[in-house]
Order: C-alpha cells, then sequence, then structure tokens
C-alpha cells in the first residue's frame, strides 16, 4: 500500500495583495520589449504604458472647439514632431525640450491644418505662430492599457506549445479571454514575488467565490478547493500542456475545461472521480542550482526560485485501472495547498461515508470486501451476509499484488501472532487499493490533534 504522509506544516508569510512596479512587455515576435508600469489591486492587475498629452498652450481649447463641431468623419493631417527623439528619452512628467522658436513649426505635434467630413477643399487655414507662452506643452505620463480582473485568472511561465518556462516572464489570462501579453522582469526573484502576489490575490478571490457558490450545495457536498492547473498529456499526438479547472467538491474530483461558473455546470465536467478511490502523488522537485545558492544568500527569497521545466511543482492523481493525470502549478505554495486540500477532501468523505463494500471473489467464491472506518476490514459471503474473516486495520501489516486484478493481504492474528494471507480479486484493483489508503490515512489522521484542528480552521474559513 503507499506510504502515508500528512502536511501541517505552517503556511509562508502573505505577500502585499497592492504593488505598483516598472517592468517590460515583451513582444515574443518580434523580440521587442517597451516600458509599462504594473498597479495590482485585490481584484484587477492593471497594466499602463507610456503616453504623451498636452498640458497647456493657449490655442489648444480652440483645436478641441473645431473638432467637436466638425462632423461624423474628420481627416486629421499630422506633421513631423522634431523634438520627439530626445522627447521621449525624458523622465516620466518632464516638460517638453527647449529649442529655437525661429525654426519651430506652429505645433509640434500636428499642424493646424483639418480636412473635415473628407472634402479635401474645406480646408481651416493654418493658425500663424503664437507667442512663446501660447505654445503648446506635452509631458510622458502613464496611461490605463489592459485591465484584467483576476477572479479566476490564471498565471502562466511557460512558452505556448512547449513545457520549457519563460526566463523572468510569465503571462496573466483572465477567465474572459483578455490576457496580459508576456510581462518582464530584470531578475527571477522579482519576478518571482509579482507571481505570489498575484496568485495569492487570485486565491483569496477564489476562497471568497468558494464561500459564495457553497450556499447553494448541501453541507456534505461543499468545495474544498479549485483552481487552475497545468495537464501534462500522455499521448505523442498531443501538444504537451493544456490548462485545466481542477475541483475538490464533496465526494469528487472535477476536472473542468473552463471553470464552473453555474450549479448546472459542475454536471458538464470532463471528468469526475470518487475522492476515495484516487491518490494524490507529489513529485521531486527539480530546481537550478543557482536558485538553491540564492536561497542560500537571500532568506527571504524562499521556495519559488526559476525552476528547469514547468513540471517543477507538479503532483499525479492517480485513477483505477492504472490511469492518471499528471498536473503542475507555477508556485510551491499553490502545490501544499493542493495536497492539504486532498488530504482534507479524504478525511472529510472517509467521515462522512464511514463505509465502502465491493465485490470480489477469492477460490471461486462471490464475497462482499468491506472497509469499515470503526471496525478495519471484514469479508463476507455475498448471498448470506455470512462473516469469513475480519481485523483491525492495526492487523494489516503488507500487501502485494499482481498489477491487475489480484492483491494478497498480510494480517497478524491478534491471538498466536502469526501472519495470515488472504488473496482476493477486484475488477478495479487500483480503486479498491486506494480506498483502503484512504481509510487507513483518514483513521491515523483522526488521532492526530493538529491535523484535527487544522481541518476545523479551514472549514470556517470556507463556510464563513
Amino acid at each position: 500500500l503507499p506510504r502515508l504522509s500528512f502536511i501541517c506544516s505552517q503556511a509562508p508569510p502573505p505577500k502585499p495583495s497592492h504593488l505598483t512596479s516598472l517592468s517590460l512587455l515583451y513582444n515574443e515576435d518580434t523580440d521587442n520589449t517597451c516600458d509599462i508600469r504594473l498597479k495590482l489591486t485585490k481584484e484587477v492587475l492593471t497594466i499602463q504604458k507610456q503616453d504623451v498629452i498636452r498640458i497647456g498652450g493657449g490655442e489648444s481649447h480652440s483645436d478641441v472647439h473645431l473638432l467637436r463641431n466638425a462632423g461624423d468623419e474628420v481627416t486629421i493631417t499630422v506633421q513631423y514632431f522634431r523634438d520627439a527623439p530626445s522627447f521621449l528619452k525624458l523622465p516620466l512628467g518632464s516638460p517638453e525640450p527647449r529649442s529655437d522658436h525661429s525654426s519651430r513649426t506652429p505645433s509640434p505635434l500636428f499642424d493646424s491644418g483639418f480636412h473635415l467630413n473628407g472634402n479635401s477643399n474645406h480646408r481651416v487655414p493654418s493658425s500663424p505662430p503664437s507667442p512663446s507662452a501660447n505654445e503648446p506643452k506635452y509631458k510622458k505620463c502613464w496611461v490605463g492599457a489592459v485591465s484584467l480582473p483576476l477572479l479566476m485568472a490564471r498565471v502562466s511561465r511557460c512558452r505556448a506549445g512547449t513545457d520549457k518556462l519563460r526566463s523572468n516572464c510569465f503571462e496573466v489570462l483572465a477567465l474572459n479571454g483578455e490576457r496580459s501579453s508576456v510581462l518582464q522582469f530584470c531578475t527571477a526573484a522579482e519576478s518571482t514575488d509579482w507571481i505570489q502576489s498575484i496568485s495569492n490575490n487570485i486565491n483569496n478571490l477564489t476562497l471568497e467565490n468558494m464561500k459564495t457558490i457553497n450556499k447553494c450545495f448541501a453541507p456534505d457536498d461543499q468545495i474544498i478547493h479549485m483552481g487552475w492547473v497545468c495537464d501534462h498529456l500522455q499521448t505523442s499526438d498531443s501538444p504537451p500542456h493544456c490548462f485545466k479547472f481542477l475541483a475538490l467538491k464533496g465526494s469528487s474530483v472535477y476536472i473542468f475545461r473552463t471553470p464552473p461558473v453555474s450549479t448546472l455546470d459542475w454536471g458538464r465536467a470532463e471528468a469526475i472521480h470518487n475522492v476515495c478511490e484516487v491518490l494524490f502523488k507529489t513529485h521531486k522537485l527539480w530546481i537550478a542550482e543557482d536558485c538553491w545558492i540564492q536561497s542560500k544568500l537571500q532568506l527571504s527569497h524562499h521556495h519559488d526560485c526559476e525552476a528547469q521545466g514547468s513540471k517543477a511543482y507538479s503532483f499525479s492523481v492517480l485513477l483505477g485501472h492504472g490511469q492518471s493525470h499528471s498536473f503542475s502549478v507555477e508556485l510551491g505554495s499553490d502545490l501544499t495547498i493542493w495536497e492539504k486540500s486532498f488530504q482534507r477532501a479524504v478525511f472529510m468523505e472517509v467521515q462522512r461515508t464511514r463505509s465502502k463494500t465491493y465485490l470480489c471473489s477469492s477460490q471461486g467464491k462471490i464475497l462482499c470486501f468491506t472497509i469499515d472506518f470503526e471496525s478495519g476490514f471484514t469479508c463476507s459471503e455475498s448471498s448470506t451476509k455470512n462473516i469469513v474473516w475480519k481485523y483491525k486495520f492495526s492487523q494489516l501489516k503488507g500487501s502485494s499484488d499482481d498489477g491487475k486484478t489480484r492483491v494478497k493481504l498480510l494480517f497478524q492474528n491478534s491471538e498466536n501472532k502469526q501472519i495470515e494471507m488472504k488473496e482476493l480479486e477486484f475488477a478495479n484493483l487500483t480503486a479498491v487499493l486506494h480506498c483502503v489508503h484512504s481509510f487507513i490515512a483518514a483513521k491515523v489522521a483522526s488521532m492526530d490533534p493538529v491535523f484535527i484542528n487544522s481541518q476545523n480552521i479551514s472549514r470556517k474559513h470556507t463556510h464563513s
């Protein structure tokens, strides 16, 4: 049977929910970047770009007047702004560069001649040069470009169509289809800090959303956790990965292509599995050597260094009949949350059902194999319900199977201490073994006060 393990460690210190900093917007097609400013709030990530705005000039109001009365169609003839190159290199908020006014055109960005309503003959004469005090003035500033709602959003460091991670970069994709494009940072630490802060806000919004949704479901059918994961597909004719929305609710694990937004959507999942008949398994973390050095030198930079592949924080959900799903997440903290959530889901489902019974065969007889939270293992005749044998959980000392249908269970006789072997055959052996693991894990966890206390706290957070 699989090894039992429990996660009761303390969570890392939370990242700030509000951030503002400068970054770069990277275009993977042209390999070019542009300066941007990122503003993170509890619910929205805003990406601002630099722009030039007019802040003064005596004649600007009359030209706006012209546009307002020009009709439905306006053709504007623009003119080269000679001082633009030097102006754009100035810091934000700087006034326009000084120049020789004798050689300067009447308007630095465009002349004042307009073609109105598509009629090239209807032209408003250019205004004569104005005094220096009335000349228009300009400054650079940040303007809103993209605002991404963070509810049900996801973060990805993967390059499109590959399992390779972008260096110091990531992308944010909103539920409504909007995306940030590639956000680039100077260091891996800065990139990770932003990923952690954005992910923390997404998780907090998800928790608030879960509280609202859970009001529509029965107490034994509550959502325990849900979120985006990267599904690493195992077939050769498919892309290396795709994103799925994973949810733990009541007795089941749900896999969606898109998040459920209504109660009806829960019946349209791509796959649904009984939480007691699957096994959650984390994979070994492969972290770049320089990240280990960096984490030793900078104690504030915890687990989430740049990794050597998109499977750095990955886990498997092992199913019946030898099938499985391989998922990964962006952060080690996300992996810990999923592991704790699976443990909680299994524990709550075992507490709710208390027992599970499977049909099996032994020596040509049809039997019922029952796993009971209180009494342990019982094997009885299918027709008469007469008990053939019975053991406590503590009497199970080992097991072996053929990987197909047959398993040998080794129990210790409570009186003579001898090992007794019971061989059974099941239609779906893997599901039965996973269920045995779930019940034993729940039994052990029920005797751990730290685990029980953590489950009570989590339950309050989910329902309050």
